[in-house]
C-alpha cells in the first residue's frame, strides 16, 4: 500500500490567503506581509514541525500574535522616567487621541474659513505663548538638536558663536555639540576654561565677527569644586548691548520652574532672563512627541523661520497635534512618574512582593534624558533573582528592570497602576521560567 507523502497535505497558498482570517488580517498587515506569514506556516510544516492539519490553526494564531510594527510596548521597570532607550517620554491619552485626529486629513496649512493657505503649526504655536507667557514667538522643528541646527545656521552662519569651553557637550549616542554646529557652517569661539568661566571672557572673545553667543546646559552631568559660570543675565547685558543674539539651549524642554528640580532651566526664566531664544526638546521634561520646541523674540524667530532650513526639518502633523495637546494639558505620564507619592510606590510594590512572595527594597529613580543629573527620586522597588530579568524582558508583556548587585529590581515608579495586574502577570511567568 502507497503511504501518502504527508507534505502533499499541506493546504495550498490560495487556500490559505482564501481563509477569512487572512482577509481580515490584508488591511493591517498588507499582502506582502501576510504571504511572508503564510510561506512560514507552510515551511514548518514541510519541516515536519507542524502537523499538516493544524497549519490553518497555527496561520490564524500568527495572524492574530503579528502587530502592524515590529516595535514592542514595554513595561517600563528601571525607575528612569525619561528612558531614552525605550523611546523617551511616554504620551498622554490625550496626545494619543491627538494622533489619531491627526491620522487622516486635516486643516495642518489650511484656514477652513476662507479656504486657503495658512501658516503650519498655527495651534501648537498658540498653546506653546499660553504656556509660555514670556515668549512673544514660537518655533516647532522635528527634534531638539534641529533647533539647535536652525537657531545657529540662521543666526550665525559663516560666523562666530562663542561658547563657554565648559559646555562643549556630549549629547549622546556618540554626537558632540562642536560637530553639530560645525556642521552649520559656523565657527565656535571658545571662551573660558572647562571649569570657570566668566563675563570677561566673553568680552574678550567678542567683536565684529560674532554671529551669536550660545549657553547650553549642561543637562547630562555635573562639574563640582572650584567652578564658575557666566549667567544669563550677565550676558544679556554684553549681547543686548551689541545687539548680538543670545541662546540658550536647555534640553529638557521644562516651560516653567518645578520645585522638584530646581537646577533644572525652564524656557520661561530663561527668556526673562535675557535669552532672545531657547531651544529644548518635546519629548523630555514636557512630556510629550519627540520635537524641537523654539520659544523667544518675535524678530529672531522669524528669522528661523524663513531659513530654507527651517523646511527641512519641520515637524509632522502628528507631531504638531501630539505636541498641542500635551501642553494644553499641562500634566503628562513624565510629570506623574516623577512627582509620584514614595508611600503609594511602597503600597503597591509591598501588594505585589506578597503576592509571589519577594521582598521590597529602597531604591532612587533618575529623571533619565540627560535631565537633573545626579537628582533622586526617592522610592522603592521589588528585589527578584537576577536570573528573572531575561525572562522579564522577552515575556508577554515585555518588562525591563534594572539589574543591580545580584538582583532583578522592578520599580514600580513608571507603570500605571491599571497594569500592576499585567506585571504580576509577567513575573509570575518569569519566575516560573527561571528555572
Amino acid at each position: 500500500m502507497t503511504q501518502v507523502d504527508p507534505r502533499r497535505l499541506i493546504p495550498r497558498t490560495d487556500q490559505l490567503l482564501a481563509l477569512s482570517a487572512v482577509q481580515e488580517a490584508r488591511n493591517r498587515l498588507g499582502d506582502n506581509v501576510i504571504r511572508t506569514i503564510v510561506q512560514d506556516v507552510q515551511q514548518q510544516a514541510r519541516l515536519g514541525q507542524l502537523a499538516p492539519e493544524h497549519v490553518r490553526a497555527h496561520l490564524e494564531e500568527a495572524l492574530t500574535a503579528r502587530t502592524a510594527t515590529a516595535l514592542t510596548p514595554v513595561l517600563n521597570a528601571t525607575g528612569v522616567v525619561v528612558h531614552t532607550n525605550l523611546g523617551r517620554a511616554p504620551l498622554a491619552p490625550g496626545a494619543v487621541e491627538a494622533l489619531t485626529a491627526a491620522s487622516g486629513y486635516v486643516d495642518v496649512e489650511l484656514d477652513l474659513g476662507t479656504g486657503t493657505r495658512s501658516k503650519r503649526g498655527v495651534a501648537v504655536r498658540r498653546a506653546l505663548l499660553n504656556a509660555c507667557p514670556a515668549a512673544e514667538d514660537a518655533l516647532v522643528v522635528n527634534n531638539g538638536a534641529a533647533a539647535l541646527v536652525l537657531a545657529t545656521t540662521a543666526l550665525a552662519a559663516g560666523r562666530e558663536i562663542l561658547i563657554s569651553r565648559g559646555e562643549l557637550i556630549e549629547i549622546g549616542a556618540g554626537f558632540r555639540l562642536p560637530d553639530l554646529i560645525a556642521s552649520t557652517g559656523a565657527r565656535l569661539r571658545e571662551v573660558g576654561t572647562t571649569n570657570r568661566t566668566h563675563l570677561k571672557d566673553y568680552e574678550a572673545a567678542i567683536g565684529p565677527e560674532t554671529g551669536c553667543v550660545l549657553k547650553v546646559h549642561q543637562s547630562n552631568f555635573r562639574v563640582e569644586g572650584f567652578t564658575a559660570a557666566t549667567t544669563l543675565p550677565e550676558l544679556h547685558t554684553l549681547t543686548a548691548a551689541r545687539q548680538i543674539p543670545l541662546i540658550a539651549d536647555l534640553g529638557s524642554g521644562l516651560l516653567a520652574p518645578d520645585s522638584l528640580l530646581p537646577d533644572e532651566p525652564d524656557a520661561g526664566t530663561a527668556l526673562a532672563q535675557g535669552a532672545d531664544i531657547v531651544t529644548a526638546s518635546g519629548d523630555k521634561l514636557l512630556g510629550g512627541p519627540q520635537a524641537g520646541i523654539v520659544l523667544g523674540r518675535a524678530e529672531v524667530v522669524a528669522r528661523m523661520t524663513r531659513h530654507p532650513l527651517a523646511r527641512a526639518v519641520r515637524a509632522d502633523k502628528l507631531t504638531l497635534a501630539a505636541l498641542e495637546a500635551t501642553v494644553q494639558a499641562g500634566e503628562s505620564p513624565v510629570t506623574q512618574a516623577l512627582h509620584a507619592d514614595p508611600a503609594r510606590l511602597r503600597a503597591r510594590a509591598e501588594t505585589l512582593a506578597a503576592a509571589v512572595n519577594a521582598t521590597v527594597v529602597p531604591h532612587d529613580g533618575r529623571v533619565g534624558g540627560g535631565g537633573a543629573p545626579g537628582v533622586p527620586l526617592p522610592g522603592w522597588a521589588i528585589r527578584l533573582p537576577e536570573s528573572t530579568a531575561a525572562p522579564l524582558r522577552t515575556g508577554d508583556p515585555a518588562v525591563l528592570p534594572r539589574v543591580h548587585d545580584g538582583a532583578c529590581l522592578l520599580d514600580l515608579r513608571c507603570i500605571p497602576e491599571a497594569d500592576d495586574a499585567r506585571l504580576l502577570t509577567a513575573v509570575r511567568k518569569a519566575l516560573g521560567a527561571k528555572h
